[in-house]
């Protein structure tokens, strides 16, 4: 049981980080401000299907032309993923809240009172399913709640608002300090006081205010846990995504109650209450303040302030896991520490891996991939010294076919030549006679950087990308804002467009019906589909196969 507990660290420590990037193609999804899709006009009796907002709009054959059922089914699945993801991260974060000192000792107490309360097993199984269901209807009003206060639209704006990304990294940081023993969160007495007044109470509502007393008093364990929960899910841009990550962790914290009332014996087996309670909320602590410095990231990568760059994010992780490697062999405690008079050696394995992930960090400052984790570091573009690139044959990070518009601004990835404004590329193509592949991405877009770093860099992959494709990068979380000549208002919401984020936002809904990210499509000269777009895919062969269906088509046109 120690073994499971210490090794459910390194799990917690996985999914909390990674959890965003698996379950979705398009966390730090960016979508427009305010933006509204509206469905693409269906195809006239001829045949030709209409492919454009704009007012010059192309007919063309309709093997050819935009298929709004396929584009919009991309957006669902990516979507669904996205709901899988919170609800695995809640789900976790729901676990780890069990082994937090103010909710574990609670487990055998409360699971007892109804063992001895009831006056048969039955009852007293119905009664633990009945505070476990409570419990959970708790904890998924309260992301409804927050869904409700601040709406779909302010949800998916989260994502990338700096104001909101600074805010949550503060609120990380204080979040880590309370689990590092600066401070206790706590609620007001008077609420505990008249939760637990009610919950003397017969019937469903006594067990129902038991379960709302418990989550009262154990805020101070668990509110860092669900707050963190709730912004990952907030700026995951899913409407439901708050009260699907409140349904994992609540499903998670009401599964033992039931199942130990369902079989006492188990309650003997359960681990002492001790020190290790304090050690989980320190690890958590630190695993709150490596998170943290992602939503700074996403704030100075969308303002282009240039001051947070992967070496000094990586740095700080490498400090971050390194003092939390020390603190696991007992060398750093913190003030609600008891004394370790030895080390397990559970802990010594988990304190190697802890360390020999930091190691496994050290080669980024010189421009290593590190492709486990490079979903959550800023862009490889951001690196002042990069050995990685050159390796690749990419060449310098400066545009081979001349000076874009906004290169000044932006950055292509594995030193390739892209454009960041539609039309110079597209004008671009037609001079070269080769196909576009338009990438959607966004500065805050976890799963765009795992796609940089895992797919792109394959030599095959790469060589298409750079060879037999003009590349358009086009940011749609950018908040640089547009000359005032070129500031207008959309076609498709009546909104002002004034960012150039605003303006990739606008043109990705209004003409693909999709406002997910990374998101590719491959176009010819008359601004065509050759291929239905797609999203993240960490296959090779299958983006491989993408990248050369469209090739084939274009060269058969």
């Amino acid at each position: 049981m120690r073994l499971l507990r210490y090794f459910l660290f390194l799990f917690i420590l996985g999914v909390l980080n990674a959890a965003p990037v698996k379950g979705q193609d398009t966390t730090g999804a960016v979508p427009v401000d305010d933006v509204e899709f509206t469905d693409i006009t269906e195809a006239p009796a001829d045949g030709t299907q209409i492919v454009s907002t704009d007012s010059s709009v192309a007919k063309k054959d309709s093997s050819a032309a935009v298929h709004p059922v396929s584009v919009t089914k991309v957006t669902e699945q990516q979507e669904q993923k996205s709901l899988w993801a919170i609800f695995i991260a809640g789900f976790i974060g729901g676990l780890a809240a069990l082994l937090m000192p103010c909710i574990f000792p609670m487990l055998p107490l409360t699971v007892s009172y109804f063992t001895k309360s009831a006056s048969s097993k039955g009852k007293a199984v119905t009664k633990a399913v009945t505070y476990g269901i409570s419990i959970i209807v708790i904890y998924v009003l309260l992301g409804l709640l927050v869904t409700v206060i601040f709406g779909a639209d302010a949800l998916n704006d989260l994502s990338t608002n700096g104001i909101f990304n600074f805010a949550f990294f503060l609120l990380l940081v204080v979040f880590a300090a309370s689990f590092l023993g600066a401070f206790e969160l706590t609620l007001p007495s008077s609420w505990v006081n008249k939760m637990d007044a009610k919950s003397d109470s017969k019937g469903l509502g006594g067990l129902f205010f038991m379960a709302a007393t418990l989550s009262l008093v154990s805020f101070s364990c668990t509110g860092p846990i669900i707050g963190t929960l709730l912004v990952q899910a907030a700026t995951m841009g899913a409407l439901l995504g708050p009260a699907i990550g409140m349904f994992g962790f609540s499903l998670a914290l009401a599964i033992p109650f039931a199942l130990f009332a369902m079989f006492p014996s188990w309650l003997q087996s359960l681990p002492r209450s001790g020190g290790w309670l304090n050690s989980v909320k320190v690890v958590l602590g630190f695993l709150e303040l490596a998170l943290a410095l992602k939503f700074l990231s996403n704030v100075d990568l969308a303002y282009h302030w240039e001051w947070f760059d992967r070496e000094v994010f990586l740095s700080l992780w490498i400090v971050i896991f390194g003092m939390m490697g020390f603190y696991l062999l007992g060398k750093l405690k913190f003030s609600h520490d008891s004394d370790l008079s030895f080390v397990s050696v559970p802990r010594v394995f988990l304190a190697m891996i802890v360390l020999a992930f930091t190691v496994y960090m050290v080669p980024g400052l010189w421009g290593a991939p590190l492709s486990s984790i490079s979903a959550f570091l800023p862009p490889q573009t951001t690196q002042d010294f990069d050995l990685y690139t050159a390796s690749l044959g990419g060449g310098s990070q400066a545009p081979q076919s001349g000076m874009h518009k906004y290169s000044d601004k932006f950055k292509a990835p594995l030193g390739l030549d892209a454009f960041f404004d539609y039309d110079e590329g597209m004008a671009y193509a037609k001079k070269v006679n080769k196909p576009v592949m338009i990438d959607f991405t966004g500065h805050a877009c976890v799963n765009c950087r795992k796609m940089e770093s895992s797919v792109w860099p394959d030599k095959q992959v790469l060589q298409r990308i750079k060879e037999e494709y003009v590349l358009i990068q086009l940011y749609v979380d950018d908040k640089t804002e547009l000359p005032q000549s070129e500031q207008t208002v959309s076609k498709t919401t009546g909104k002002k467009i004034k960012t150039i984020g605003n303006k990739w936002s606008d043109f990705q809904a209004s003409r693909f019906n999709a406002n997910s990210q990374p998101y590719y499509v491959l176009l010819d000269h008359n601004e065509q589909l050759l291929m239905e777009p797609i999203g993240a895919d960490f296959n090779v062969n299958n983006y491989l196969k993408f990248l050369d269906s469209g090739l084939a088509k274009f060269r058969g046109q």
